[in-house]
């Protein structure tokens, strides 16, 4: 059973909506009785899900309060069974996780009150042998609970956490121990507290039985002191119970040559239709159109991780003989910059902020590179997307960019996290791109890479495998 507070296309401010969708869906049609649990937002009644009640109403305790909750299933004919659990005052809001840029203040009890529901539905949600599956620190309370109800059957429930990005872990004031309903001897190095502060991923990764991150190179940064964001001697304790899995996409809807979003099909046999998806790129965008001209994309959200300081601060985008184009919402810092650099050289630079699925396959259909200087990228999907549809990633060598991406061959990538280090790559790009048929060879290559769900899964039933033995 999945807990999760995203879930594609219900839910989704990132990548976590659409790994637990993907997920699910590969292990449901792999045969596993798998079972979605995420909080009912306002968004999956504007999504329009058809929903039919699950059950009666019932009362969970959290810390000192009552709260009243009820579970709707989304009718559907395959696929995980869905369910949302409903409490209105936490979230029939605006937002998932806040808004105008500041979190909900009471988001320790919202997603307190999710995971102790989910735990104390799980007699009539799953049947043994069973896991629960939890997701990022929104849900890391479930293992915790679980473990403290005292209750035999949900005390050796084998609990599965995964970290999609460690750089957020639920930070909260001491006060809030007690609030959600957890006893004071939490309050310690070797439980949830953390340089003066309640870390609730922290709690999860203490009462997991098995921990998975979504790529064998995070797991490595992870208990790296730069790269595990405080909690590094927290994941080498894990010892073997940490393992990375890549993500994988759907390699069904990401297919060029069957996409109904694009301009024209194409295949890594056929590759003509790219130069006509990459002119009515150019045409959408109001771009000059020219086949000769590189485009560089970036498809992401505007923030600092993503490596926006890189892009602006370097030398290519001004200079370079090259179009830039850029999806994506995020801080206005970089919305406002993007905005005036466009103004300044319509002729080679285009942003559109409002970011949706089809104007993500018009671009990476139309573009030869994809940006991706990432300050951290746990797993990342669109350079697996990119590489489908022919075009090259420029990205830097962490995480799941690592792992995805082979320099030279079906991308470039670079170490340094400088402005200078991110020109030299681009350069590189532009000196592949100058070269046409070598530069097509290079494209066939990348839109032949496997990058689906079919091998994560099977790695992920053998942590399965291993948690359920260690519950006995």
């Amino acid at each position: 059973m999945h807990l999760t507070a995203e879930y594609r296309p219900f839910a989704r401010t990132g990548g976590l909506a659409e790994a637990v969708q993907g997920l699910a869906t590969y292990q449901a049609a792999d045969g596993e009785p798998t079972t979605v649990l995420l909080p009912l937002y306002r968004s999956v009644r504007e999504a329009g899900a058809e929903l039919v009640p699950e059950g009666d109403a019932f009362t969970v305790k959290v810390g000192p309060r009552s709260e009243t909750v009820r579970l709707l299933r989304l009718k559907a004919k395959r696929g995980p069974r869905v369910l949302f659990l409903e409490h209105d005052e936490y979230y029939d809001r605006a937002g998932l996780y806040g808004e105008g840029g500041q979190d909900y203040p009471d988001n320790a009890r919202r997603f307190a009150c999710f995971s102790c529901a989910a735990v104390t539905a799980l007699d009539r949600l799953v049947e043994p042998p069973a896991v629960l599956h939890a997701h990022d620190w929104h849900t890391a309370l479930a293992p915790v609970y679980a473990r403290l109800s005292g209750d035999p059957l949900k005390g050796r429930m084998p609990c599965v956490l995964s970290v999609h990005n460690a750089g957020f872990q639920g930070h909260f004031d001491r006060d809030t121990l007690a609030d959600i309903g957890l006893p004071d001897s939490l309050w310690a190095v070797d439980g949830m507290e953390w340089y003066g502060k309640l870390n609730l991923l922290k709690g999860g990764l203490k009462y997991s039985d098995a921990v998975t991150t979504v790529s064998p190179t995070h797991a490595y940064e992870l208990r790296t002191e730069v790269g595990g964001f405080g909690l590094h001697d927290m994941f080498i304790g894990l010892r073997d119970r940490l393992t990375g899995i890549l993500n994988g996409i759907d390699q069904r809807t990401w297919n060029p040559a069957t996409d109904p979003l694009i301009a024209a099909h194409f295949s890594p046999d056929a590759l003509a239709g790219k130069d006509a998806c990459k002119a009515a790129l150019q045409r959408t965008w109001n771009l000059p159109v020219d086949a000769n001209t590189p485009i560089f994309a970036m498809s992401a959200r505007l923030v600092s991780q993503k490596g926006l300081d890189l892009v602006l601060g370097g030398e290519a985008l001004r200079q370079a003989h090259a179009q830039f184009v850029f999806l994506g919402a995020g801080e206005a810092r970089y919305e406002d910059t993007l905005r005036g650099i466009a103004a300044a050289m319509p002729e080679r630079v285009a942003a559109h902020f409002i970011f949706t699925d089809e104007a993500e396959h018009e671009l990476l259909a139309g573009a030869d590179f994809l940006l991706m200087p990432s300050l951290y990228e746990p797993c990342g999907l669109t350079q697996m997307r990119a590489q489908r549809y022919g075009a090259l990633p420029i990205g830097r060598r962490v995480g799941g960019l690592a792992d995805t991406v082979e320099d030279e061959v079906t991308g470039f990538l670079f170490d340094d996290y400088t402005p200078a280090a991110f020109d030299v790559a681009v350069r590189r790009a532009l000196a592949l791109f100058a070269d046409r048929p070598a530069r097509l060879e290079h494209a066939r290559i990348a839109m032949g890479r496997d990058f689906g769900w079919e091998r994560s899964v099977e790695r992920y039933l053998e942590v399965y495998q291993r948690a359920l033995a260690a519950r006995g």
